[in-house]
């Protein structure tokens, strides 16, 4: 299955995947991973073709199992989720991650999708919207509204430093002027059509600009793209 990394908000327009989505379950509490099944389990275009109680499993199941889509726990006794999602996202045709969490925002959610993860969902997420986080990552949306991607931006505040704004605004500057235009407007969350009105383009002519801006950054998804408009200060007062 073709994982491109596209994102924004929860979309109306949802279609399902020619064939069912391959999940991997990691969580090393088996109630959690009884209860995850239990839920994916029941819909017909998800099959869950594994699960693990650490991040040390993942990679071996990954390699046997051929998901498209890691549902990764972030705290796990031996190899957190964090690093196994590092080490994931930088494999050639790695699955898409979607990590869990208890957090709304902290420096390990951060963490996460600064390594690729397409996103995360709370622990105590309604079932349905999990089942929906999975199937709106195997067709390239990441998992976060505009609203949870600027909590994160602010608390990204504290944690920032002047090294980190120098080298994003260096990557920055590899930009054309209308890519850059883009980036800043994935940064405030704005959808494609949103982008393709705003910066009067066709919604096509968006969908390539951001495909350059995640090769010419070598970035995964817009959610990446997002932190580091934020971290170069194209953001600011936004």
């Amino acid at each position: 299955m073709s994982r491109p990394a596209r994102g924004g908000p929860a979309r109306r327009d949802y279609v399902s995947p020619m064939t069912a989505i391959r999940l991997l379950l990691v969580d090393d509490d088996p109630l959690v991973r009884a209860g995850l099944s239990l839920m994916m389990g029941g819909a017909d275009d998800i099959e869950i073709v594994g699960e693990a109680a650490d991040g040390a499993e993942v990679e071996e199941l990954v390699d046997r199992t051929r998901p498209d889509v890691v549902l990764m726990d972030i705290r796990m006794p031996s190899v957190d989720g964090l690093t196994a999602t590092e080490r994931l996202r930088e494999r050639k045709d790695a699955p898409q991650v979607v990590v869990l969490t208890t957090f709304h925002a902290d420096e390990q959610v951060l963490r996460a999708l600064r390594a690729g993860a397409a996103g995360f969902v709370l622990k105590d997420t309604p079932p349905a919207e999990i089942v929906d986080a999975v199937r709106r990552v195997a067709v390239g949306d990441p998992v976060l509204s505009p609203t949870v991607t600027r909590q994160l931006m602010e608390h990204a505040v504290g944690s920032g430093t002047d090294i980190r704004r120098t080298h994003a605004r260096v990557r920055i500057d590899t930009l054309n002027d209308r890519e850059r235009e883009v980036a800043v407007a994935v940064g405030r969350g704005l959808s494609n059509a949103e982008i393709a009105a705003a910066l009067f383009m066709s919604v096509a002519t968006v969908k390539t600009h951001v495909s350059r801006i995640l090769a010419k950054l070598d970035l995964n998804n817009r959610v990446q793209i997002a932190l580091l408009a934020y971290d170069a200060g194209l953001l600011d007062g936004a």
